[in-house]
C-alpha cells in the first residue's frame, strides 16, 4: 500500500493546495512543502523496514527470495479488459521516487518567491505532475502506466502556458503536441502487444510480466517496439525528437524547468530501461546500433548548440540533451556496467541540471533577463549565487568527485565493450562539456559587466538580492547529494544492481494455459 499512499498523498495535496489558495496566497506553498516532506519521510521509513519477501509473495504467490521487488500492490481495476491496478517498486524505482520527492521540494523552493498569481492552482499542477511521475516509476500494468503518462502531461502544460514567460503559449503547445502524439504511438503499441498476447494465450492482459513473454510476428515486432521507443526518446529527448525541449525550458517558470530537467526527462530514460529491453529483447538488440548512434549524435550535436546559445536557460536545455545522450548510449549497450552508469547519470543530471535551472530562474526573477550580454560580474554582488553557479557548472561538465563523472565514466566503460567506435566518439562530449560550462562561469559570474551594458542592466545587478535562506537550503541539499553520488556511489549501484540484472535476463517462454498465480513470477 505504500506506493498507493504516496500517489494519493500527492493527488490529495494538490487539491488541498488549490483550496487553501482561496484563503491566503501563501498557504499553497506551505501545503506543498509539507506534503512533499511527509511523502519523502514516509518513503524512506518504509523503505528501510521493507521485507522483499512480502513483495515477492504479492507478485508470485511464493517467496522467491530474489530481493528485486521491495513493494507491490496488485488489484483488479477493469477485469473485463484485463486491466489491473498494479504498482511495484524495485531498487531502480525507489531511487527515482526519492529523486521525485527531493526535486519536488526544490521546485517548491524555486517557486517560493516567484509565483504570486493564482498560487493555489500553480501548486495543484505542480503536485499533480509529481503524482504522475511517481505513478510512472511504479506502474507495472501498461495501461495504468499510460494513464500516469497522460496525468503527468496535462498539468505540466498548464504550468508552462499559465506561468511561463513571453512565448509561453507557443512553448506549451509544442510540448503538448510532441508528447501527446508520441504518447498515442505508445498506446497503439501497448494495444498491439496485448492483442498478440491474446491471440496466443486467449487471455486479455496488460500485465508487465505476462507481456514479457509474448512472441511477436516477424517484421511486426520492430514496429511495435518503435512505438515505445519514439514516445520515450521524445521525452528523453534525443535527436531528432529534441526540438520541443529548449523552447519549453526557456519559457517555463523556474519550478517547471526543475521538474522538466530533473524528472520528466528521466521518465523517458526509465521507460527505455524498464520496457524496451525486457518486452522486446530481440528487437532491441537489432535496433541497438541505431539507438546508440542517436545517443552519440545527441551528445555531440547538442553540446555544439549549447556553446552557441546567448540565453542562459536555453544553454542549459541543450546541455541536458547532450547529457541524456549518454543515458541512451548506456541503456542500449545492454551492458550491466553501462546501465548502472545510466542510472547514476539519471540521478546526477537530475540534481545538477535542476540546480542550474533554479539558479538561472533566480537570476531571471531578479535581473529580468536571461541574456548573457546583460549579465556579468555577479560574483561581486551575489557571491552565494555565484558560488553555487560555479559549483554546479563544474559538476555538469563531469569533474571527478561529482556524480556526473561517475555516471558518464561507467557508461563509457560499459559501452566500450559493446561498440568501441561509438564510445570513442561519445568521449568527445566530455571534452566539449567544459567549453559551455566555462562559458556560464565566465559570462554570468566573472566577466566585466561594463563591457556590454544594455539598458539598465547594471542598475539591476547593483540592486540584485543574493540567495535567500530557502534557496541556500535547497542548494545545500543538492550539493550534498551530488557530492555523495560522486564520492560514494556504491550504495546506489548496489541498490539498482538486482533490478538491472533482472532487466537484462531474457524472460522464459510462456507456457500456454499458465495459472494466474504463476504468471506473476514470469521474467524474474
Amino acid at each position: 500500500m505504500m506506493l498507493l499512499d504516496l500517489i494519493v498523498l500527492l493527488f490529495g495535496g494538490g487539491i488541498l493546495a488549490w483550496i487553501s489558495g482561496r484563503m491566503d496566497a501563501r498557504f499553497p506553498r506551505w501545503v506543498s512543502l509539507i506534503v512533499l516532506l511527509v511523502g519523502l519521510l514516509y518513503l524512506i521509513t518504509h523503505w528501510v523496514g521493507a521485507d522483499p519477501d512480502l513483495a515477492d509473495r504479492a507478485l508470485s504467490g511464493i517467496p522467491s527470495g530474489s530481493g528485486v521487488w521491495q513493494f507491490a500492490l496488485v488489484a483488479d481495476w477493469m477485469p473485463l479488459f484485463g486491466v489491473k491496478f498494479f504498482l511495484a517498486a524495485d531498487g531502480l524505482s525507489l531511487a527515482l521516487l526519492v529523486l521525485t520527492f527531493g526535486l519536488g521540494i526544490v521546485a517548491v523552493f524555486s517557486a517560493w518567491s516567484e509565483i504570486t498569481d493564482r498560487s493555489g492552482f500553480f501548486y495543484f499542477n505542480l503536485l499533480w505532475t509529481l503524482a504522475g511521475v511517481a505513478g510512472i516509476f511504479s506502474a507495472l500494468d501498461l495501461l495504468l502506466f499510460f494513464f500516469f503518462w497522460e496525468v503527468m502531461l496535462i498539468p505540466m502544460y498548464f504550468l508552462i502556458s499559465l506561468w511561463g514567460h513571453e512565448k509561453r503559449e507557443y512553448a506549451a503547445l509544442k510540448f503538448f503536441i510532441f508528447t501527446q502524439v508520441s504518447g498515442l504511438l505508445m498506446l497503439l503499441s501497448i494495444i498491439a502487444l496485448a492483442f498478440f498476447h491474446y491471440q496466443q494465450t486467449g487471455v486479455i492482459t496488460f500485465d508487465y510480466f505476462s507481456l514479457r513473454n509474448t512472441p511477436l510476428p516477424e517484421g511486426v515486432g520492430i514496429w511495435v517496439m518503435l512505438g515505445f521507443f519514439v514516445a520515450f526518446t521524445v521525452k528523453l529527448p534525443s535527436v531528432p525528437f529534441h526540438t520541443w525541449l529548449p523552447d519549453a525550458h526557456t519559457q517555463a517558470p523556474t519550478a517547471g524547468s526543475v521538474l522538466l530537467a530533473g524528472l520528466l526527462l528521466k521518465t523517458g530514460a526509465y521507460g527505455l530501461m524498464r520496457f524496451i529491453l525486457p518486452l522486446f529483447p530481440s528487437q532491441a538488440a537489432q535496433f541497438a546500433p541505431i539507438a546508440m548512434l542517436l545517443g552519440v549524435i545527441s551528445i555531440l550535436y547538442a553540446a555544439k548548440l549549447a556553446f552557441a546559445q546567448l540565453d542562459f536557460k536555453r544553454l542549459i536545455a541543450y546541455t541536458s540533451i547532450s547529457h541524456m545522450g549518454f543515458i541512451l548510449l548506456g541503456i542500449f549497450s545492454a551492458n550491466a556496467l553501462a546501465m548502472q552508469g545510466a542510472v547514476i547519470q539519471m540521478l546526477a543530471h537530475g540534481i545538477s541540471s535542476s540546480a542550474l535551472f533554479a539558479i538561472a530562474g533566480s537570476l531571471q526573477h531578479r535581473l529580468h533577463t536571461r541574456q548573457f550580454s546583460r549579465m556579468g560580474g555577479l560574483a561581486k554582488t551575489m557571491p552565494n549565487t555565484a558560488a553555487m553557479g560555479v559549483f554546479f557548472s563544474i559538476a555538469a561538465l563531469g569533474m571527478p568527485g561529482f556524480g556526473n563523472f561517475v555516471g558518464e565514466a561507467l557508461v563509457l566503460f560499459g559501452s566500450f565493450q559493446v561498440n568501441p567506435l561509438l564510445t570513442m566518439l561519445a568521449t568527445v562530449g566530455m571534452i566539449l562539456s567544459p567549453i559551455y560550462a566555462l562559458k556560464i562561469i565566465q559570462k554570468v559570474f566573472h566577466a566585466n559587466a561594463e563591457a556590454e551594458p544594455i539598458g539598465d542592466a547594471l542598475g539591476e545587478q547593483a540592486r540584485a538580492e543574493d540567495f535567500r535562506f530557502h534557496e541556500r537550503l535547497s542548494m545545500g541539499l543538492m550539493v550534498v547529494a551530488i557530492l555523495w553520488l560522486g564520492v560514494h556511489p556504491q550504495p546506489v549501484i548496489r541498490l539498482v544492481e538486482p533490478s538491472i540484472s533482472a532487466l537484462l535476463v531474457p524472460a522464459p517462454v510462456q507456457v500456454s494455459g499458465l495459472a494466474q498465480q504463476d504468471e506473476w513470477s514470469i521474467g524474474r
